[in-house]
């Protein structure tokens, strides 16, 4: 279930934002290329709530997210060979995301995140052989993360983030003959936030 609702009123804008998600998520990518003159590029992306906001207000935002489920599951398995260009592969499971940006005067944040998934996963298997250019390879696995960015002079910001999950990532890859570099990590976070004011003034 998912509930938001926004007004503006005299310059203000009042953006309430409620998600609750009960039910399994899963996204699985199954690749296979062989001779491909361009980049080849695959990607599997699960998640339980998200909201993105961009505001030019005054800004007053309640954002309230929850998931209790028992699965938010990404997974890749590729074999790629040669390749013209690059290789990239991501594979991505997040419970909750916000993203909050505004350019008003003042501004007002409240946000509570809370995961109650068993297992945000993200997998990635891959074999990459005979690539001319750069590989990457990425998995990625967050319970809850917030980001807000404003150039107000006053903004107040308040985020509670709650996980209950064990969280997981995994890549496991074979590489060879690569002609350009080589990129590849697996990513774990229960709990982030970025929140950067920042003042465009003299």
């Amino acid at each position: 279930m998912a509930c938001a609702d926004s007004s503006s009123d005299g310059g203000v804008s009042n953006i309430l934002n409620g998600q609750v998600n009960l039910n399994n998520q899963t996204a699985t990518l199954n690749l296979d290329t062989d001779t491909v003159q361009g980049n080849v590029s695959g990607a599997a992306v699960s998640g339980g709530n998200a909201i993105d906001i961009t505001t030019m207000n005054n800004t007053n935002v309640i954002n309230n997210q929850y998931v209790s489920t028992q699965n938010i599951d990404s997974d890749v398995y590729a074999n790629v060979n040669n390749v013209g260009g690059a290789t990239s592969l991501t594979s991505q499971a997040v419970c909750n995301s916000a993203s909050v940006s505004m350019d008003p005067t003042s501004t007002n944040v409240d946000s509570t995140q809370e995961c109650k998934a068993v297992d945000p996963s993200a997998t990635l298997h891959a074999n990459v052989s005979n690539t001319n250019s750069d590989v990457s390879l990425a998995s990625t696995a967050v319970s809850n993360t917030f980001e807000e960015d404003t150039n107000a002079p006053y903004g107040n910001v308040t985020n509670w983030q709650i996980n209950h999950a064990a969280v997981n990532a995994s890549t496991n890859t074979t590489i060879t003959n690569i002609g350009g570099s080589v990129s590849a990590s697996a990513t774990a976070i229960g709990n982030t936030g970025q929140i950067i004011h920042y003042s465009t003034g003299p």
